[in-house]
C-alpha cells in the first residue's frame, strides 16, 4: 500500500509541476529539454521504489500511475472545470496579423514560433498573411491563414 501512495503522490506532483511549466514546454523538446526529463524520470524513479526494486513492486508502481491517468481522463470528461484546469483551453495568440503580447509573453511563445508554425503548415512567411494563431492544448500552435486577397479582373 505505501508503493501506491508514493505512486499516488508522485503522479500528482509531477502534474502540479508540468502543469505550471506550460503548454509549450513538452511541445517542441530541445536536446536540454529531453535530457531534463530523463533526470527527473531517475529522480523520481528512486522516490518510487524506496529500495523496493522487485518486479512486482515495478508493476504495482505503473499500473498504480497509468490507472490514475486513465481515471483522470474519465473524470475530466464528467466534470468540464476539471478538465479546463488540468489541460487548459485553446489560446488565441495572434489575431489578424497583429500578436497579442501579453498571452504571448504568459504562454512563453514568441513571433518566431508562430512564423515557424505558419511556414511548416502553410508556407506562410510573414505575421500579417495569418488571420489566426492558436496556441493548443497540446502545445502545438495552429495557423489560419487570412483569405487570399482577390486578385484584379485580368482581361485577355
Amino acid at each position: 500500500m505505501d508503493a501506491v501512495l508514493r505512486a499516488a503522490g508522485t503522479y500528482f506532483i509531477l502534474l502540479l509541476i508540468f502543469r505550471a511549466a506550460g503548454k509549450r514546454s513538452l511541445a517542441e523538446m530541445t536536446a536540454f529539454d529531453f535530457i531534463l526529463l530523463l533526470i527527473i524520470s531517475e529522480t523520481t524513479q528512486s522516490a518510487l521504489v524506496d529500495g523496493n526494486n522487485s518486479l512486482t513492486n515495478t508493476v504495482l508502481l505503473v499500473v498504480t500511475m497509468v490507472g490514475l491517468d486513465i481515471a483522470l481522463s474519465f473524470v475530466k470528461e464528467w466534470v468540464r472545470p476539471l478538465e479546463k484546469a488540468m489541460d487548459s483551453v485553446p489560446l488565441i495568440i495572434l489575431a489578424y496579423g497583429v500578436p497579442l503580447a501579453d498571452r504571448m509573453k504568459k504562454s512563453r511563445v514568441d513571433e518566431a514560433d508562430i512564423l515557424s508554425a505558419a511556414r511548416r503548415s502553410l508556407g506562410l512567411e510573414r505575421l500579417d498573411q495569418i488571420k489566426f494563431a492558436v496556441l493548443e492544448t497540446n502545445g502545438g500552435i495552429s495557423v489560419i491563414p487570412k483569405d487570399p486577397e482577390p486578385a484584379g479582373r485580368v482581361t485577355v
